[in-house]
């Protein structure tokens, strides 16, 4: 079962290492990347980025599909980060067990940055991330911005609320 499936557009970074694996208290992330399923050096950073004790899953969002489906995961309480809100859109429609969908820090560091909607301080969407980040919205599961654990949930219908 996913617990939180994160939009982070760092992956795993100290915020995450640090105080998210120990707020949702998971034995495993898994990160959904396509990038990172086949590029070494990405691989790398992210192994040592990840807390010890902690086992690292790194695969591209269809066989992480796979994964999460697999009958073995359904006991499993995983911690699953991507970099995109259609990456995370993709996972949601394919997989019935998530708990709640963070997006958290997204688009701040992308090439278009300036030609995008910001939402919040850390949510910053091209046209077709903001679409997908809509129809995540209609799902039917939690969706939310909570950049730390301390900050309250922040419904995603609130972020869109006049965003034509």
């Amino acid at each position: 079962m996913i617990t939180q499936l994160r939009v982070d557009d760092r992956l795993i970074h100290g915020q995450v290492a640090l105080v998210w694996t120990k707020e949702l208290n998971t034995p495993g992330i898994v990160v959904a990347n396509d990038n990172a399923a086949t590029n070494q050096m990405v691989q790398m950073t992210l192994k040592m980025a990840t807390p010890t004790g902690k086992k690292l899953l790194i695969r591209s969002i269809d066989d992480a599909i796979t994964v999460f489906n697999n009958p073995k995961a359904s006991d499993m309480r995983l911690f699953v980060l991507t970099n995109s809100v259609t990456d995370a859109l993709n996972i949601a429609k394919a997989v019935p067990n998530i708990e709640g969908i963070n997006v958290a820090n997204v688009g701040r560091f992308a090439e278009n940055a300036n030609e995008s909607t910001q939402l919040s301080s850390t949510i910053m969407l091209t046209d077709s991330e903001l679409d997908s980040l809509k129809e995540l919205a209609t799902l039917e599961v939690p969706v939310f911005s909570q950049v730390v654990p301390s900050n309250a949930q922040t419904p995603i219908t609130a972020l869109l609320k006049g965003i034509k």
